[in-house]
């Protein structure tokens, strides 16, 4: 009688446990309607007998048998929320029939439930899980999708991004990604050359348009990403020192985004001390001790899926030394004249050649450049992108529209060597900040974070709960110096 009251406790303790595995989650992701909206939207859009194909991204190897952890094709996550690889995602224009009669407007094959994969690698919907979670009815498992009646002869044209590259082999199952594009090759006749039939551009095109315009449900993920990359920002600088490395301070961001639910980071993160600055996409960030130089802080939190992009540049010492203050708020002013321009209908251009202005109109009262031309020397890169579930997410229009999210980001970069005096060697600040645009103006999504020169040092000026972690301890009768 006990050994069978205590298999049963032992039972009901598994089955609470498995639950709260399966329920304590995050319950803000996108809802399985959004998801649906979007299948939709993209139907609308596309030609008259045409298919929209998508495939998952491949599992990538990071090193002998460790992967990489997994990212969901953006699009593919956008159209469904699947987060799992070896899928493929068909969205009709118009109505089929299957041999047994049955109608459908999308089919989805899905990796199976794998019992000794998900005891390595984590849990898998299926296709069944996919139906409850998801709310997709027209899916099915890989395996199926070889024999399944799909009848391209009447389809005259395939919407579709085209074939993942690098597909890895799966040690695991059946039909993985690499048999589900042969099997899409083989049914579909694909062939290479054929433009007409297979066309990639409409894909960007028909989806750019989708994505630069954010639902207000993408909107609360986005605004959660920049108000957590806006929090890493601030703890940074209220904990910068200049003994810190660059790889500490990523961490600290970083460590900030994990503590407020983000998964991950948008992009690599640049920390670039000093003239590492003037590296544009500099993510070595490995040397040791930043000194007193500016640290140049381009770091976006990832919140499921969407990805701010928010760059502070500060002074570690906690004061911006007359060189370093008139480079920045040149790059201040020139943010805040491209900020006039935003609104619903304005032109991108307009925007960037109003930031250039200022550049190039600042950068030759400094005497650092001889010519309003020369300012490219210094200032070498666009003015903005939109963001979202990419970091430079996919768009189409070639003017601003209300609902965009988009940043704006001068910036100035002066490596030594360059065509100037000495004591411009090595500066470089870049201000980044996410905008919402609306239709008579914009919203500062960032505006948490601050962008002012008095501003940024009374951050710095404050005591940083990070303070005891990342100070060494100090020795008996030691008091704390900045």
């Amino acid at each position: 009688m006990k050994r069978q009251t205590f298999s049963l406790l032992l039972f009901f303790l598994c089955v609470f446990q498995y639950i709260t595995a399966q329920t304590d989650l995050p319950t803000d992701y996108l809802s399985p309607a959004f998801h649906e909206s979007r299948r939709q939207a993209l139907r609308e859009l596309l030609p008259e007998q045409s298919v929209a194909v998508i495939f998952s991204y491949p599992v990538r190897k990071f090193s002998n048998d460790v992967d990489y952890i997994y990212h969901a094709n953006p699009d593919m996550y956008y159209f469904t929320g699947y987060r799992e690889p070896h899928a493929v995602l068909l969205i009709f224009k118009e109505s089929q029939t299957s041999t047994t009669g049955d109608n459908y407007k999308e089919l989805f094959f899905v990796q199976e439930r794998n019992e000794q994969a998900e005891r390595w690698t984590g849990r898998r919907l299926g296709a069944e899980g996919v139906r409850k979670q998801l709310g997709i009815q027209n899916v099915y498992t890989g395996e199926e999708f070889a024999d399944f009646p799909i009848n391209f002869s009447a389809i005259k044209k395939v919407v579709t991004p085209g074939f993942p590259d690098d597909v890895a082999d799966s040690r695991w199952d059946k039909a993985d990604l690499f048999d589900l594009i042969q099997q899409f090759k083989t049914k579909s006749n694909y062939k290479e050359t054929d433009h007409k039939q297979f066309d990639k551009n409409l894909f960007f095109h028909l989806t750019g348009q989708l994505r630069e315009i954010k639902t207000p449900e993408e909107l609360v993920l986005i605004r959660k990403a920049v108000e957590i990359s806006c929090m890493g920002q601030n703890e940074v600088m209220k904990a910068v020192k200049p003994g810190m490395s660059e790889l500490e301070i990523q961490g600290l961001h970083e460590f900030v985004h994990k503590k407020y639910g983000a998964e991950a980071v948008g992009y690599g993160s640049i920390v670039g001390s000093g003239e590492n600055g003037c590296i544009l996409h500099y993510m070595e960030n490995t040397r040791t001790r930043v000194g007193n130089d500016l640290i140049l802080m381009d770091v976006g939190a990832q919140y499921h899926g969407y990805t701010a992009d928010v760059t502070r540049t500060i002074p570690a010492n906690g004061t911006f030394s007359a060189e370093e203050r008139a480079i920045y708020q040149l790059v201040y002013n020139a943010q805040e004249a491209a900020f006039e321009i935003l609104k619903d209908g304005a032109s991108f251009s307009e925007a960037s050649d109003a930031a250039k202005e200022v550049i190039a109109d600042g950068l030759l009262k400094l005497n650092i450049i001889k010519n309003k031309e020369d300012v490219s020397k210094y200032y070498p890169h666009g003015l903005l992108h939109h963001i979202g579930l990419d970091v430079h997410d996919r768009n189409f229009s070639k003017t601003m529209k209300q609902g965009m999210v988009i940043t704006i980001e001068p910036g100035i970069y002066i490596p030594s060597d360059s065509d100037c005096d000495k004591k411009w060697w090595g500066i470089a600040v870049r201000i980044e900040d996410d905008v919402l645009i609306r239709k008579n103006d914009y919203e500062l999504l960032s505006i948490y974070s601050p962008r002012k020169i008095e501003d940024i040092e009374k951050m710095i000026a404050q005591i940083s709960a990070l303070d005891d972690f990342v100070l060494p301890p100090l020795k008996s009768g030691e008091k704390k110096a900045f």
